[in-house]
Parts: structure tokens; sequence; C-alpha cells
């Protein structure tokens, strides 16, 4: 081997000073030069067949050693069985190899001569075959480690210990018992859901691992490093893209989910949901830390083949999550596109650390403008929400002036959104929201705060509930709707996180409406009739006084009647009003029949003439506001 060397030396030397002699002149002055340098580099071996350039003397040595590597190589090559199964014929291999690379990155520099360059074209063929198989045994070794982790979790999953499986059905009933009343001792294990996502999955034994890494050393160092990525990512998409099958994702394309039931959709959004933590939280940062042990020292490629084994199953994910963020804003889907968005965000850190090198960036950069997408989708629900209040018809009157089911369903709407307050603030922080006010002389108030939007969509509400109260005839009956609407409404808000988010000023004023409507409902109603029970001290007389009294009775006969059917859902309210109406009344009640009673004229025909007494009033006033219930 050093005689070999040695020529090989010698040939480069010849090879400069033939390439860089323009004359025979110049290129004896360099063979001088080299000469003094070396004693190695005599002229007389430096200038041995140098004219003959069909047969020089140098390329023997690159002939030798191709035809020893040749035979070494086509042996292993040869084989019909995998090299690696043997570690002696692995390693003879692998050596060859390095031969093979090494003498044609000697030679390179002199592919210029014909006869050099002749044999680097036989070499150039010989590490095409060696790479070949190379690939084979790449491919192989990952086939039986995928093998021998699959009989691993096979074993696990029977033993209960770990499943990424879905767990939606493990035999048991609500209490945790066997189904149809099974043995305790002989139930089957069923593996238990996946809690804690701080694991990292070693999907390859060790022993593969580093032999994987001693192939794409050699692949890489001899040009074919793309090769072994695509051999690599190919084999790692399958387990990959195997791996979220079995979390329940289903390959559906953007159409496909958007076309989905929505209740098949919300089951759908659950897996996703799962799929994406153990994805982005197991399964990404193992396939990572697999990358990096198999293309150690070569991150490039390291970084290629991770992209490509993940791009798929992350597209997949993605591709869900857009399907989700540019489908129907119906506000009933604002709670589960909240849970995507929610979820994007807190995965945000793992896109950030999986996918931080260069080929990745395109995944990671779709991941942020997806989730941005999701906060558009909710505060494009919201702007629905406040659509379908505008749209929402004054139609037919609620009975009784009972509470609007348009009250009941945005309170409790936005209380349960409410419940995603810190996500939703976020949300509205992410965009200005113009928000109109005709409460304040029509003047645009640019916010990006979730209270200024409670407080717009509140005011909506309240806007339709005035033109519904307009349908009822009677302004009493009007003023009811709006104290039942109203009362709820803050109730609701004090009763919730929109307490906070409106603030007390908010819920002072509103209380003071639902007063407002209180005495305007007395007003309407009973003003008239106390009106007749009043007295003119100077001027009473027994007549006026009889009047008075007939009058009382047949108006107060006509409001009770007319709102026996009248509702006050609110139980203090209903009191309230209640005690309200009879401190109005009986005063100038009991002064009238007072009055009367010590008229001796009126004797015997009091009692036709007095039907109530200041008890029975109360009793009837006490009847009202059940909606017909007593």
């Amino acid at each position: 081997m050093a005689e070999n060397g040695e020529e090989k030396l010698l040939a480069v030397a010849r090879h400069i000073a033939k390439t860089l002699g323009q004359n025979d002149s110049m290129a004896d002055d360099i063979l001088q030069i080299f000469s003094n340098f070396d004693g190695r580099f005599s002229r007389e071996k430096l200038s041995e067949n140098m004219v003959d350039d069909n047969n020089p003397r140098g390329c023997a040595a690159l002939d030798r050693d191709l035809h020893s590597l040749d035979r070494q190589i086509s042996q292993y090559v040869a084989l019909d069985h995998p090299i690696w199964s043997h570690t002696a014929d692995s390693s003879a291999f692998l050596d060859a190899i390095d031969d093979l690379i090494r003498t044609v990155r000697d030679w390179s520099p002199m592919a210029a001569d014909k006869s050099v360059g002749a044999c680097l074209a036989r070499a150039d063929d010989l590490m095409q075959q060696a790479m070949f198989r190379l690939e084979n045994e790449f491919r192989s070794l990952m086939d039986r480690g995928a093998e021998s982790f699959e009989l691993s979790r096979n074993n696990h999953e029977s033993t209960g210990n770990l499943s990424f499986d879905s767990d939606d059905d493990n035999g048991e009933n609500e209490e945790g018992l066997p189904h149809n009343g099974a043995d305790l001792d002989h139930q089957i294990p069923v593996a238990q859901p996946v809690t804690d996502y701080d694991i990292i999955i070693d999907a390859l034994p060790s022993g593969t691992i580093n032999d994987l890494h001693e192939i794409a050393k050699r692949m890489i160092a001899a040009g074919f490093g793309k090769e072994c990525s695509h051999v690599y990512s190919t084999c790692r998409r399958e387990f990959l893209e195997e791996s979220m099958s079995r979390l329940g994702l289903q390959k559906l394309s953007i159409d496909e989910v958007q076309k989905m039931p929505w209740q098949e959709l919300e089951d759908e959004i659950d897996r996703w949901i799962k799929a994406a933590n153990v994805a982005l939280r197991i399964l990404f940062p193992s396939e990572r830390r697999l990358c990096d042990r198999v293309f150690f020292g070569f991150s490039s490629a390291a970084d290629l083949s991770f992209m490509e084994v993940c791009r798929g199953s992350t597209t997949q994910l993605l591709n869900f999550a857009d399907a989700i963020a540019i489908g129907s804003r119906s506000p009933e889907r604002l709670f589960k596109v909240l849970d995507v968005f929610e979820t994007l965000r807190d995965l945000m850190p793992e896109f950030d650390s999986v996918f931080s090198d260069q080929y990745c960036l395109v995944l990671r950069n779709k991941a942020i403008t997806i989730w941005k997408r999701l906060g558009e989708a909710i505060r494009g629900i919201f702007m629905e929400l406040e659509n379908l209040i505008r749209r929402d018809p004054a139609k037919a009157a609620v009975p009784g002036g009972g509470l609007h089911p348009i009250t009941r369903y945005v309170m409790n709407y936005l209380r349960a959104a409410c419940r995603s307050r810190q996500t939703l603030e976020q949300v509205f922080e992410e965009s200005s929201v113009v928000v109109p006010s005709n409460k304040l002389d029509d003047r645009r108030v640019s916010s990006s705060s979730m209270s200024v939007q409670m407080a717009w969509v509140m005011e909506l509400l309240e806007s339709n509930l005035e033109m519904k109260s307009k349908i009822y005839r009677d302004s009493a009956l009007c003023s009811v709707f709006m104290m039942n609407n109203g009362r709820y409404i803050v109730q609701k808000v004090k009763d919730s996180e929109l307490e906070s988010l409106l603030g007390d000023d908010w819920i002072r004023k509103h209380t003071a409406k639902v007063r407002q409507y209180c005495t305007n409902y007395q007003r309407s109603s009973w003003n008239k009739i106390l009106g007749t029970l009043k007295l003119d001290n100077s001027n009473a007389t027994l007549n006026s006084m009889k009047e008075k009294i007939k009058s009382f009775n047949s108006q107060f006969e006509d409001v009770c009647k007319a709102q026996s059917s009248w509702v006050v859902f609110d139980e203090q309210l209903r009191e309230e009003l209640r005690i309200s109406v009879s401190r109005l009344l009986l005063p100038a009640y009991r002064n009238l029949v007072g009055r009367l009673q010590c008229i001796p004229e009126i004797g015997r025909n009091g009692d036709r003439l007095i039907r109530y007494g200041p008890e029975d009033i109360e009793g009837r006033i006490n009847e009202l506001f059940e909606g017909g219930r007593k």
C-alpha cells in the first residue's frame, strides 16, 4: 500500500506539471521545483512516461486498486441475503466502500487525463452498484427495525401499559365495570389513554440506528445523500401515517370536512385534538430525535429527512384546522372552533421547537397562518351572532310578557363563551374591533377589548327587545315584557364573567332600567285606578263616593282579569312588584271605604257597594304575575 501511495503521489505531481506547463521548458521548470522540494520527486521518476497519454504508468496503481475493490464489493452486491445479517460482512463491505470513496476522491483531480478519466468512470459504475445495495440494506434495516418496534408495542398494549389508540370504547360502563357483568378476573386488558406527553418513543433499536448511521455516512460521502434521505423518509412516513390512523384521525380533504354533518364533525374535532397533541408532543419530537441520530453530523440531511417524514401528517392536521377556520360561521360552532384555536395555540411552542430548521419553515408558517385564521373565524362567528340578533324578527308576542327565547339564547351563549375569556381576550386583541354605538351620539368606538364586544352584543339585544316590545298593544304589558327580559339579563350578567367584563356601572344602569320598567307598569296599570280612589275632602259627597267605589270595583276587576295571564318569572321581582302595587292602592282604598262606612245612609247596602275588603284587594294582587297558574 505504501508503494501504491507513492505512485499516486508521483502521478499527482506529474499531472500538475503537465497541466500547468504551457510548453516543455515550463514543465521542466516545474519538475525541477518538485525535485528540489522532496527527494522522492526526482526528475527521472517525474519525467517517466509523461508524454504517453494513452497508458500512463500513474494510472496503473488506480487500475490495480479498482480491480481489487471491484472484486471485494461485487461479492457483497451479489449476496442473496442481507449483508447486515452478519457483522463481519457489513464491516468488510463498509471498509471496501470507504476505500472506493477515498480512491475516487484522491484521483478525481486528475480526471482530465484520459486514462485516469476512464478508470474513474469504472469507479463510478462500481460506486453506483455499491450505493444501490447500500440503499436496499438501509431500507431492509428500517423495515426490520419497525417490525421489531411493532412487536414491542403490541406486547405493551397487551399488558395495558401505553397506547395511542382511541379510547372511545373500552368495554366498560359509566361506573368503570365491565359490560354484561363480565367476570372481573377475566377482563381483556385495555390500554390506558395518554395523559402524560413527556414521552420520547425509540421507534428503532439502538443497534439498528447505529447501523443506519454508518450507511448514511457512506452514502452522503459518496454524493448519494438525497437517495438516502428519500429511503429514510419513505419508511418513517409510513410509520407516522399509521400512527396517526391509530389515533382515529381520518384522511379528509378540506371539502370533505366542510360537507360533514355538524354532529359528526364535533366528534372528529375531539379526535383531532387528541391526535394533534400526541403528534406534536410525542410523535414528531421522537422522529426529530431519530433523524438526528441516524444523520448525526449531517444536519442538512437530518433536517430534510425530518421534513419529508412529517410533512404529510402535519399537513393533514393543519388542513383539518384550516377547514374548520374557513367553514360556517354559525354561532353554535363557536365552542368547537375555540377548542381547535386553543389546541393550535398551545402547540405553537412545539411547532417552534420541532420545526425550527429551514426546511420546516413553511410548515411552521402555515401553522401560524391557520391559527390566525381560526381567530378570524371566531371574530366572524361573533359578527354572525350580531346579525342573528339584528335579523330576529318581531313576529308574535311572547304570552304574558314573559322571557323571549332570544334573550335566553344570547345570555346563555355569552355566559358559556366567557368560560373561555382568556382565549377570547386574545382573539379580540389580535384585531381592532370597531363597534358602532347609537347610545354615544352615533360615534364609533374603536377598541380591541372583549368587554366592548360584549357590551355591543348586549346593546344589540336590548334594541331588538325594544323593537319586539312594540308588538304589545297594552303599554303595561310592554313594560312587563321589558322588565322580565331586563331582569333576566342583569341576573345572568351578575352570575358570570360578564359582571367583571361589563362592570359595575353597566349593572347599575341596567338595574335602574328594570326599576323604571316597573314604574312604567304601575303608572300604566294602576294610576287611573288610584285617581278614582282619591277624595276631595272639601267636596266629597255621598254620591261622589258611591260613584268612586263603583268605578273602582269595575276597573279593578278589569285589570285583574286582563293581567291574570301575565307573568313575572323572577320570584323576587314578582314579590317586589306585588308589594309596590299594594302600597300604592291600599291606603287610598282604606280611606275611601272608611269614609263610606261612616255614613249612616249606607246602612245595609254597604256590602253590595263595597265588594272588597282591604285583605281581598291584597289577595287579588298577590294572585297576579303567575301566568294564570293560580
